[in-house]
């Protein structure tokens, strides 16, 4: 569950930069279904293969050209999306401008902002498909949009021992979310983040520490309902190793190394990571096996522009 957005992507001039409106109607453009989490559930699905539809979306879009796109493109990479579909603001949309080695973001969230639990996530053949699934993955960003849909899930995953996964996604969300947060994080499961997110929500916590594992580590031990399951929190610190905090140990896992001429764009990497890790997870493998994979999917996207992958994964 999260915010759905298309990505739409186009090689364009500096001079357009200034007129961003025309850049559907006058450039060769890519859509690709986009947003955090499905970015991260789209990954997930093509590491898996098969069964299709493995994964299951819920997200908000308007009833529009943008919409029928993002369903067909969601549709292409196998994911199960169920989409709240509203007529008061356009679907999101993530415009990336490449310009020669630079890339420019422009994202409008539009109505992606607009999920309704009571509209959506309430109505009986939405939460039969809730029931039914075993993992569940949410991006912090989401809580700007829908804490109670989020709580819903959480509380859910709790009462019947499921895995309930939450990413810390950016430093504002610490910063001016915390209340919301931190309502959330007793049922969290597995928690990611970066180094930058984990060092604000330490500062926010009041941790008076800046290493990420002992930051790691006192993230783990924070208060959780499901005393079934001990928290486990995984940062990653991109070409640094991958910190992960579980029963008051923490580990180091070094990345994939690679010449840094053959990157080509970085910012899909934390969303393929978990992409990556929750392939694994969910077919219940080792979490350093899921590491392992995180780390291989975010390999292969930052070789790519956008969060694109080949048609088959090729990780052993």
């Amino acid at each position: 569950m999260g915010n759905p957005l298309l990505d739409i992507i186009a090689v364009v001039d500096t001079i357009f930069l200034e007129k961003f409106d025309e850049m559907v109607k006058k450039y060769k453009v890519e859509y690709h279904a986009g947003g955090s989490t499905l970015n991260s559930i789209k990954v997930a699905q093509w590491m898996i293969q098969m069964p299709h539809k493995a994964a299951t979306f819920f997200g908000c879009i308007g009833k529009d050209h943008f919409g029928g796109i993002l369903k067909e493109k969601a549709e292409e990479v196998h994911v199960d999306a169920y989409y709240y579909e509203q007529s008061e603001e356009p679907t999101g949309t993530c415009a990336a401008c490449i310009t020669g080695d630079n890339r420019s973001l422009v994202a409008n969230l539009a109505a992606a902002n607009c999920y309704k639990k009571d509209k959506h996530l309430d109505l009986e053949e939405n939460w039969k498909l809730v029931q039914k699934a075993k993992v569940f993955y949410i991006a912090g960003f989401f809580l700007t949009v829908s804490e109670e849909s989020i709580l819903k899930v959480a509380k859910h995953a709790c009462e019947n021992n499921k895995l309930f996964c939450l990413n810390l996604s950016a430093p504002f969300i610490s910063q001016y979310f915390m209340q919301p947060l931190m309502r959330i994080m007793p049922y969290v499961d597995i928690l990611f983040g970066n180094e930058t997110e984990a060092a604000a929500f330490a500062k926010e916590q009041g941790f008076e520490t800046k290493g990420i594992e002992e930051i790691a580590k006192k993230t783990q031990e924070l208060s959780k309902e499901n005393k079934k399951r001990q928290r486990v929190v995984v940062f990653t610190q991109g070409k640094e190793g991958t910190v992960m905090a579980k029963g008051g140990k923490v580990e180091v896992f070094p990345v994939v190394k690679m010449n840094p001429s053959e990157i080509v764009d970085t910012n899909g990497a934390g969303d393929a990571f978990v992409g990556g890790f929750l392939s694994e997870l969910v077919q219940d493998k080792s979490l350093d096996q899921c590491i392992y994979a995180g780390h291989y999917a975010a390999n292969v996207i930052i070789r790519r522009a956008g969060c694109t992958f080949p048609e088959k994964p090729d990780f052993h």
